[in-house]
């Protein structure tokens, strides 16, 4: 039998049987993240992933920027969105909802993402284009997790760092199930 596209129904069943493996909630948190296309990439990946939550620091481009719409194509209503000061705030914040907050970042202490306990309720957060996670959020997260890389480039584009993340975070949740 050779491959072919799924139909409509078909894709929705494949959807429904993955959601049942992952019973933690997942939410995110931009802090600083200031490209439209970087931060709509970011929002339609956690709409994907069945993020509850988006929380932004105040120097983060929210969802009702018109080049972040364009490119989450809409998925922004699937979260809730919150704006915070900073990220010791957008943490307290994460914590006093259940999660435990994870920085994705090549900081002094990370642990590579697929070694990190990501099970549970977790809040991902990513940090700006350039500068990555604030001070702040080094001194206010629970954790950090890198993305090993093989080649000669040093990091990622920020929305495809967070992608990975949350891919990540949705594989453990597999695993345990």
């Amino acid at each position: 039998m050779s491959p072919s596209n799924l139909t409509s129904t078909e894709l929705k069943r494949l959807h429904r049987e993955w959601r049942r493996r992952a019973s933690a909630r997942l939410s995110i948190g931009l802090d600083g993240v200031q490209g439209p296309f970087n931060v709509g990439a970011i929002i339609r990946s956690a709409a994907a992933y069945q993020a509850e939550h988006l929380w932004l620091t105040e120097t983060a481009t929210g969802p009702d920027n018109a080049k972040v719409d364009k490119t989450a194509l809409g998925t922004a209503r699937y979260l809730r969105t919150a704006r915070v000061v900073d990220a010791g705030a957008l943490a307290d914040a994460a914590r006093t909802s259940g999660y435990r907050v994870v920085g994705v970042e090549l900081a002094a202490g990370a642990v590579p993402m697929h070694e990190l306990d990501l099970r549970g309720d977790v809040c991902l957060v990513v940090g700006h284009e350039d500068r990555g996670l604030s001070k702040a959020a080094l001194d206010s997260f629970d954790s950090f997790g890198f993305l090993p890389q093989l080649g000669r480039v040093g990091s990622l584009n920020v929305a495809t760092a967070a992608s990975i993340a949350m891919y990540e975070w949705a594989r453990q949740q597999w695993n345990a199930a």
